[in-house]
Order: C-alpha cells, then sequence, then structure tokens
C-alpha cells in the first residue's frame, strides 16, 4: 500500500514524495544522474556495492553519470579515493567537486592574503595557485574547509576566531557547504557548519558546491560533453542523503531530487515507516520527488 500523499509542496511544486525499490523503476526518464558521493556512494570508510553496481547500470541503460561532491578536493583526489575504495571508473563519466568551483573562487583574488581553516589533508585544493597564507590577523579573506580537528573541534570551537573576521568584515570562501557528513558510522561536523556559523554573526560568506547553481551547471556541462551532446533539464535527476544540499540544490536547480535516506538522516528516517517518513518529508524546507532506503537499481 502506498502512503498517503502530504499535502506539502516544495519550491518546485513537489507534493508527495514517490518511494521506489530501485532506481530501474524510474530509469526511463532520466538522461543524466547527478550523484552525490558520501554518504550515497560510499560512508568515507567503504564503497556501497550497491549504489555502485546501480550507478554502472544507469550508465550501461544510456544514462549518464556525474559524481557531484561537496568535497573541498580537487577532482582528481577523489578519483585516487573511489580507486582505493574499488570502486571502478565504469561506474561515472565525469566528477565535479565544490574544490574546483572553489579554485575558480580563489583564482579571482590572486595573490591575497588569506586565512585557511582547514585540516591539511585539503591543501591540495590550493596546489599551484597564487596564494599567500598568512595568519588570522593579516588575512584579506578566508578560505574554510573543514574543522582543524572535525573528530573534536566543533564550529563553537572558533566562536572568537570568527567574531574577530567578521568585526573586519572578512569574506569566508566555503569550500564545502555540508553541515556534517557521516564517517564510518559517526556524524562529522563539515566546513559549512562554521561558515553557518558565521553567517550567524553577520559574516559574509561565498559558497562554492551544493546546493548553488555553479556546481550543478558545470556537472551539466561536464556531462554534456562527455555525451557529446545537449541533455534536456527535465531529464536530470539527482541523488543524494542531505535535504539542506542534495535536495534543495536539485529543487532549486529544477532537476528531480532522489533522497537516500540511509545518509545523514537516517536516525530520523531508517527506522520510521513510509507515513512516519512523508511526515518528516513534509516539515523540511525542501522535498525530494523519489526516496529510497539506498541508491540500488
Amino acid at each position: 500500500m502506498q502512503p498517503p500523499e502530504i499535502e506539502t509542496v516544495s519550491p518546485s511544486g513537489i507534493a508527495s514524495t514517490l518511494p521506489l525499490s530501485g532506481f530501474s523503476e524510474v530509469a526511463d526518464r532520466f538522461d543524466l544522474c547527478l550523484c552525490d558521493v558520501w554518504g550515497v556512494v560510499h560512508n568515507g570508510v567503504a564503497a556501497y556495492r550497491d549504489a555502485v553496481a546501480a550507478l554502472m547500470r544507469m550508465r550501461e541503460r544510456g544514462i549518464s553519470v556525474v559524481l557531484v561532491t561537496n568535497a573541498p578536493r580537487p577532482a582528481e583526489v577523489i578519483v585516487g579515493q573511489l580507486d582505493n575504495f574499488a570502486v571502478p571508473r565504469e561506474a561515472w563519466d565525469a566528477i565535479v567537486t565544490s574544490g574546483d568551483v572553489c579554485r575558480s573562487l580563489i583564482r579571482e583574488r590572486a595573490g591575497e592574503p588569506m586565512f585557511r581553516l582547514g585540516p591539511d589533508r585539503d591543501l591540495p585544493l590550493v596546489a599551484g595557485l597564487d596564494v599567500r597564507e598568512t595568519g588570522p590577523n593579516e588575512a584579506a579573506y578566508v578560505l574554510c574547509t573543514g574543522l582543524f580537528d572535525d573528530e573534536n573541534d566543533t564550529a563553537a570551537t572558533y566562536a572568537d576566531l570568527l567574531a574577530g573576521f567578521a568585526a573586519r568584515g572578512l569574506p569566508l570562501i566555503c569550500a564545502n557547504p555540508d553541515l556534517v557528513v557521516e564517517r564510518g558510522g559517526r556524524i562529522i561536523p563539515c566546513a559549512g557548519s562554521v561558515a553557518l556559523a558565521y553567517e550567524e554573526i553577520g559574516g559574509r560568506v561565498v559558497y562554492a558546491g551544493k546546493p548553488h547553481r555553479p556546481i550543478y551547471e558545470a556537472a551539466v556541462a561536464a556531462a554534456e560533453k562527455a555525451r557529446g551532446s545537449a541533455i534536456a533539464r527535465d531529464r536530470i535527476c539527482a541523488v543524494g542523503d542531505a535535504i539542506r544540499t542534495d535536495i534543495a540544490g536539485a529543487d532549486a536547480f529544477g532537476a528531480a531530487g532522489i533522497m537516500v535516506l540511509a545518509g545523514i538522516h537516517a536516525q530520523d528516517l531508517m527506522e520510521a515507516s513510509w507515513d512516519e517518513r512523508h511526515g518528516w518529508l513534509g516539515r523540511q524546507t525542501h522535498r525530494p520527488a523519489y526516496a529510497m532506503p539506498h541508491l540500488v537499481w
């Protein structure tokens, strides 16, 4: 039995979310799948084999697949990460990251003194760019790729630092708009949580990734280049596990959002009935066109 429809309408006019048992149920509706990576394809520790198989089946059916991630690193770094997780390169046509978009924003500020807030593992983001890293008091802008220690720090850890930036009117470039991410079953804060805290005290934030339009435009351009032809916008779906980034971004871009329930919202959704899931989705700022527990074919 299908769950009752919930009369809550998202900005794109979606009044109800259709449960799916697998992507194959809607495969004939799409020519391009923009797929999130962390939380859909892997959990930061291991790949989800059924999701990988689903992506490969999509491509066999003629559906282009672009992996779109808020990882604050260039695409080639993500390729290496997926290789380590034994994700075949046949599972995708292209990868677009918020790091790619972020690098273009940094280029616009070439040579300006920059304070980098985030772990050293994100250094590939600025490799080869004209950047001059400084201390917080000398910076003209802030690049936030994450937290220095995301296992122990929170945005509140940096309250004094952010207050000083805000008092000086420094812009903060957020390389990863995600608030949190799942890492091996744990929820870890991301750069988006720091950016949100900065906005809340009056700071100005420039976001590089989802849900903002530039990363979607870059992803479609990459798909059309790989495909060798234009893709109608009503033939695009976007798969993700986060309402605030994946589903909101799909909604704003005009793509059909497909929600994976077992990601960062798993605590609210995985043990719930479909009636309860519909109620939860109806209370969110955006709602997906479709939902399934995991990405499967």
